[in-house]
């Protein structure tokens, strides 16, 4: 069940501003919620106790990317999980939806479909409940359920699979037709760690918690000190970590900034061992703080640096300095799943990564249509810059598979025409057959849907002497996949010759109860001074650390 475009942006403002009101409410002349009558407020939904899946669709496919596979939200963007929310009953928030409210900014619903605008009021009860209730008796069941679900096709791969040391490869013979299977919306229910639960990797590795209790922990880098600076995303701050104590955990904690809009990337300049600056890629924006080592305050306020491209979607916006330090790059996400660039005013230079002066002036394209460029890092062999990308949905379980690759200057990676090298996307019949041979085919295809986040390479002394100069990239998981896939940390060997052949392998793995939940979703990963890897976890809240006994 999906709704036209249009309409579905105008549906994320919807919950935007329906959520909005409810936090925020005015005080009713009558005690009930914006003056509904009593006659909604005591209306009963007709599709109680029936499933929540058509409401999930329209949120999932229409919703998440604004307020959170959960309904968290994020940024400016309200979380939909308020007693706020709860304190309306159904029959008003159905009210209110259908006549909506001119003076608050709340359009009428009332031309949707009533048995749809039910179907809202159901799903905004399900993510206004606590984890406990939305999971309820069904964990069992959905864990039964798994056990039933059909074998992946090989080289694709599902949670159940997924093993450290396994290793996979997939290559453009492997990828089937657009629409081979249909597009599914799978987003998943996040579960208190199970009892007994602990993530999994390979023998020799140990897995600790290094912190805990974090509000949406996303990009972690580490300082040239040593010290770990992380950004929440959702509440807008940087955070900084040093030490480790005899259990493991961090010796210190410190914000270093607050205020921020939905930061991400986190860089030090200029490169070296004395920066100057700490810069942060906010959601619409690059600005720097005044930094000198050992800070874990900013000793001063944010400086602008420069505008990025901004707006609906793909939100997050890393940094990366040149060697040097003469150039800037900031990894910008396309505004879409599939909006041509000709047409969509929004993409213009999105789905790029952009080029700056480090003051932000001179800004130019370094390489273009990637969908989804989350973070960037140099290959410590050969110098060149690698990304992680997400790539785009809708064609089914099996395409298009996310990718990590190095960049060309001046490459062109696809999006949204061409996916893969020569595979035109079905959406676009025609357009652009002068750029088909100018795709260039990505170094490692991932499982479709992986949601490939932040990596590092392992420059470390811990490891065992063949993981030097590997890639470690955390895998987020799927929510556009009839059987979940990633919620891991994978490696990407090099073979101790800057070159990946391919290939990845399951690392970190476990984070997943069954088909409809997860404990635990990697978002980033770093290399820590004593070789010891830090993983950043959204779902857990929680830093992982990852050490190998000697």
């Amino acid at each position: 069940m999906r709704i036209g475009k249009e309409r579905s942006k105008l549906y994320c403002l919807f919950l935007c501003a329906l959520v909005f009101l409810l936090q925020n409410r005015l005080p009713a002349q009558n005690g009930n919620f914006h003056n509904a009558p009593a006659s909604a407020k005591a209306l009963k939904n007709p599709y109680e106790g029936q499933s929540i899946a058509p409401g999930k669709q329209l949120y999932q496919t229409d919703c998440s990317n604004c307020h959170g596979d959960n309904g968290e939200g994020s940024g400016n963007i309200p979380s939909l999980k308020t007693s706020a929310v709860k304190a309306a009953t159904p029959g008003e928030l159905f009210w209110f939806v259908t006549h909506g409210s001119v003076a608050n900014g709340m359009p009428s619903w009332a031309n949707l479909p009533q048995k749809q605008r039910w179907q809202i009021v159901t799903y905004l009860e399900v993510l206004g409940s606590p984890a406990s209730a939305r999971t309820g008796g069904n964990a069992a069941p959905e864990r039964a359920a798994s056990a039933n679900l059909p074998v992946p096709k090989p080289p694709f791969t599902d949670f159940r699979y997924e093993k450290p040391g396994l290793t996979r490869k997939i290559t453009l013979s492997d990828l089937p037709a657009p629409y081979a299977t249909q597009s599914a919306s799978n987003g998943p229910k996040v579960v208190a760690r199970p009892e007994g639960a602990w993530p999994q990797v390979p023998d020799g590795f140990k897995v600790e918690q290094y912190a805990t209790g974090l509000d949406d922990p996303r990009e972690i880098r580490t300082a040239p000190n040593g010290d770990f600076f992380v950004a929440e995303s959702k509440t807008g701050d940087i955070r900084v970590f040093r030490g480790l104590t005899e259990t493991g955990k961090a010796q210190l904690m410190s914000v270093f900034a607050t205020g921020l809009k939905q930061p991400f990337g986190v860089n030090f300049y200029p490169p070296g061992p004395k920066p100057e600056w700490v810069y942060v890629g906010n959601t619409d924006s690059v600005v720097r703080f005044p930094y000198q080592d050992g800070d874990i305050v900013a000793r001063g306020p944010a400086e602008h640096v420069v505008d990025v491209p901004a707006g609906d979607n793909h939100w997050t916006r890393d940094i990366l300095f040149s060697r040097e330090g003469k150039t800037m790059y900031v990894a910008v996400g396309s505004a879409s799943n599939v909006d041509d660039q000709d047409t969509t005013p929004a993409e213009k230079n999105r789905a790029n990564i952009l080029a700056f002066n480090p003051d932000g002036t001179d800004m130019r394209i370094f390489a273009r249509g990637i969908r989804n460029p989350v973070t960037m890092q140099f290959s410590p062999e050969t110098g060149e810059l690698w990304t992680s990308v997400n790539e785009r949905d809708g064609l089914g379980d099996n395409l298009v598979p996310d990718y990590i690759t190095h960049v060309e200057q001046g490459g062109f990676y696809g999006w949204p025409w061409w996916y893969m090298g020569g595979h035109q996307d079905p959406r676009h019949p025609g357009k652009h057959p002068e750029l088909k041979d100018q795709v260039i085919t990505p170094d490692v295809l991932l499982n479709p849907h992986n949601a490939s986040l932040g990596f590092a390479f392992y420059e470390g002394k811990q490891f065992p002497a063949d993981y030097m100069g590997d890639l470690f990239a955390a895998e987020h998981g799927s929510w556009n996949r009839s059987i979940r896939v990633g919620y891991e940390v994978i490696r990407v060997p090099f073979h101790q010759k800057g070159r990946a052949s391919g290939e990845y392998e399951d690392f970190m793995t476990g984070f997943v109860v069954d088909n409809g939940h997860v404990w635990g979703r990697p978002v980033c990963v770093t290399v820590a001074q004593d070789g010891s890897l830090l993983v950043t976890d959204d779902a857990s809240e929680s830093i992982w650390r990852i050490t190998f006994a000697k």
